[in-house]
């Protein structure tokens, strides 16, 4: 089976040894995306609002490069700083994935570059 890296300069660059999204077959695997804005490279939001908005537009673009969407993904995963902010996180969540595809959604002791909030998603093509 055919594996294929995605990159596209609409998302945060990917800053080690992975890709932005991998596509194996009719399903594409996004590395988790953070509240990097892709212009500037650096995290300019500080809500949980402001950067999960942030983290949606970033999957998205990734999702788009891929041949895919938020109306296709079937899996996401979700990681938050603070569990305290999983209503304010669920909010804009859900105005991307109105499918509600299957979720993992938990509280870690960190993320990259300090960032409150981190997703992946597995979608079909």
């Amino acid at each position: 089976m055919e594996i294929k890296k995605i990159s596209t300069d609409k998302a945060p660059s990917a800053i080690g040894p992975y890709s932005q999204a991998i596509v194996c077959g009719d399903m594409v695997f996004t590395s988790g995306q953070i509240a990097i804005n892709p212009q500037s490279g650096t995290v300019e939001a500080v809500t949980i609002e402001q950067q999960t908005e942030q983290v949606m537009q970033n999957l998205g673009a990734v999702l788009t490069a891929s041949g895919s969407s938020f109306e296709k993904a079937v899996k996401t995963t979700c990681f938050l700083a603070d569990i305290a902010d999983f209503s304010a996180f669920n909010a804009i969540y859900g105005k991307y994935f109105t499918t509600c595809p299957a979720r993992s959604c938990v509280a870690v002791k960190d993320l990259p570059k300090g960032v409150k909030v981190e997703v992946e998603v597995i979608a079909t093509l």
